[in-house]
């Protein structure tokens, strides 16, 4: 097991200043984007500050390569800390397990932000046994976390499940935590998390960062996370224009993600296959032709059964003042051509939920397509969720083609893929059921959706095509 080194990010500093309460950090807002759409909610309480030490915190699982053979870590501590490292060992009953542990050391970079500089170290674990349970620490030799356990993933398409996040961004610590602990209880055995954007409400909000991870706590060290970025993950030194936004320069060095996205994009469009699924994350705020014609690419060359993507901004919004054409336009055609199974995204502030009948009509003057009602693509079948977790909330707007709708509620989505059937579930942060169904492969036709949720309409089905 060796060490990956990444490649070296450059990290533009502020001028450190000391931040202790909200109303300090309330000044950052102005660097935050909001894409016309800013309602800060009342806050529950007040942000908390959490500096960093000797001891490591914000320990994050996450992956850059095969989940089958790979594992990334990555952790903050106080810049003291200049030679940091992690130890693994394949996890035993013994309490001895860890005399086999092997060293392997970390990349440093300097993160300077609005509470002052911190160094944040991430390892790669590589040349994994598949479907193995490891143990490990990150620390610096003397000053060391807990260990934390971690499981490979299979090479053969075993049943698994994972859990999926939509916006968290406001009173994380206060009214956040709640939602994401009781998805654990929900799914223990999870095998990662999917965060659809925004995670934090100001970007280079420091604090607000901290309590984004301590809401996780041990649960970001023990099971991988998947984000991507929303709006909110953005700093941009115009009003929305694209080409000034600028990515929160805390994602790269506290997140190991793949880079084999377009140029420019790294750690933001990614992709990867955890077992039977090819998962595909997409940075909905910006380049979107770019990544249409990645995009394209990737799923070209796809063998996974089942397809996932997940981005920030919906493709089919859940308010006709919210709809993003753009995206629309550009990459829905990309998911009916190769049959995605699974849209999952935030930003609506709000629960919404298609069926397999999204309307064609991609044109960009249509809003929500509410003129191509009646023209449905039979064949592809794509399942489309926005979705909120946090305690931010819009008002929703009857939209014709969402099967099953809610607001102000905070939810978490349960994803379980076994062979040739996909379920799905969303519970309230209570743990009550809001939506079920599953899809069903079949082949040379679309999917089967079976509606689970009582009260939710059963659609009718496609006729089956010579489609593969």
């Amino acid at each position: 097991m060796v060490n990956v080194k990444r490649r070296s990010k450059a990290l533009v500093g502020l001028p450190c200043a000391v931040a202790i309460c909200s109303l300090c950090l309330a000044a950052a807002s102005a660097a935050a984007a909001h894409d016309g759409h800013d309602h800060p909610p009342r806050a529950a309480q007040p942000v908390e500050v959490h500096r960093p030490g000797l001891l490591p915190d914000r320990i994050i699982l996450t992956w850059a390569a095969d989940p089958a053979t790979t594992q990334a870590v990555t952790w903050r501590t106080s810049t003291e800390v200049q030679k940091a490292k992690a130890e693994i060992a394949i996890a035993l009953g013994s309490p001895d397990f860890f005399k086999g542990a092997q060293s392997v050391a970390a990349t440093t970079q300097r993160l300077e932000s609005d509470l002052g500089a911190a160094h944040y170290h991430a390892v790669q674990f590589t040349g994994l046994k598949p479907a193995t349970k490891y143990a490990y620490r990150v620390g610096d030799g003397v000053n060391w976390s807990e260990w934390f356990h971690f499981t490979t993933a299979a090479t053969a398409p075993e049943p698994f499940s994972f859990l999926y996040f939509g916006d968290a961004q406001n009173d994380i610590r206060s009214l956040w935590s709640r939602v994401i602990r009781e998805a654990y209880r929900d799914a223990p055995q999870a095998r990662f998390m999917i965060h659809a954007g925004d995670l934090v409400n100001r970007a280079e909000a420091d604090a607000e960062w901290g309590e984004w991870f301590g809401a996780g706590q041990w649960l970001n060290a023990m099971v991988p996370s998947l984000p991507v970025p929303g709006n909110h993950e953005q700093a941009r030194t115009d009003d929305g224009n694209d080409d000034q936004r600028r990515l929160s320069r805390h994602w790269r060095p506290q997140f190991t993600l793949p880079e084999n996205g377009p140029a420019g994009l790294e750690e933001t469009c990614y992709t990867l296959v955890y077992q039977s699924v090819r998962l595909i994350a997409l940075d909905s705020n910006r380049q979107i032709e770019r990544q249409a014609a990645w995009l394209d690419e990737v799923l070209s060359k796809n063998t996974a059964p089942w397809i996932v993507c997940t981005f920030h901004h919906p493709v089919f919004s859940t308010a006709k003042d919210r709809d993003n054409p753009h995206i629309r336009r550009a990459w829905k055609p990309i998911f009916d051509k190769h049959r995605v199974d699974l849209v999952l995204q935030g930003h609506d502030h709000t629960y919404g939920r298609t069926g397999l009948d999204t309307p064609a009509d991609s044109a960009p003057t249509v809003r929500n397509v509410p003129t191509g009602l009646n023209r449905h693509d039979l064949t592809a079948g794509t399942v489309y969720v926005v979705s909120v977790s946090g305690p931010k909330m819009y008002r929703l707007q009857s939209q014709p083609f969402l099967r099953r709708t809610a607001e102000n509620l905070q939810l978490y989505q349960i994803i379980h893929i076994d062979g040739d059937r996909l379920r799905y579930e969303a519970r309230t942060a209570a743990g009550a059921i809001h939506d079920a169904f599953t899809l069903q492969k079949r082949r040379g036709q679309r999917n089967e959706l079976v509606e689970e949720f009582p009260g939710t309409e059963q659609a009718p089905q496609a006729a089956a095509t010579n489609a593969p």
